[in-house]
């Protein structure tokens, strides 16, 4: 299994970003996916998760309204749209894909099996 995110950059604050997650999971589409992300010095914490049905989701509350996350079941895609960044957003991405099947969306890390090598954002003031 690999997932392989891409889209990571330099922005400016108050700009836009779109993140995208490349999965060669077969239960693809029975998996919630996520993304969380680590700045320097700290913890991993979620962002947003959306269920294998794509029909519901999940967001960190510092980030509601401005990111939004959606899936490609067809193309084993998921993506983060980041709009409206603030240096706070600054981190490194990644994707991760729930290993519970047919689930909901969790804020939990350890409820995802299979983690993407991250990808870079970084917003300058």
């Amino acid at each position: 299994v690999q997932l392989q995110a891409s889209g990571g950059g330099l922005v400016q604050a108050g700009g836009s970003l779109s993140l995208s997650c490349a999965a060669s999971l077969r239960t693809f589409s029975r998996n919630a996916m996520g993304w969380f992300r680590q700045a320097p010095g700290k913890e991993r914490e979620f962002v947003a998760a959306i269920t294998w049905s794509g029909l519901n989701t999940r967001y960190k509350d510092s980030v509601k309204g401005r990111f939004t996350i959606s899936r490609d079941n067809a193309k084993n895609m998921v993506y983060l749209q980041m709009d409206s960044l603030k240096p706070e957003d600054t981190a490194v991405y990644y994707c991760a894909a729930d290993g519970r099947l047919l689930s909901g969306t969790s804020d939990l890390s350890r409820d995802y099996i299979y983690w993407g090598q991250g990808t870079l954002v970084t917003v300058s003031s």
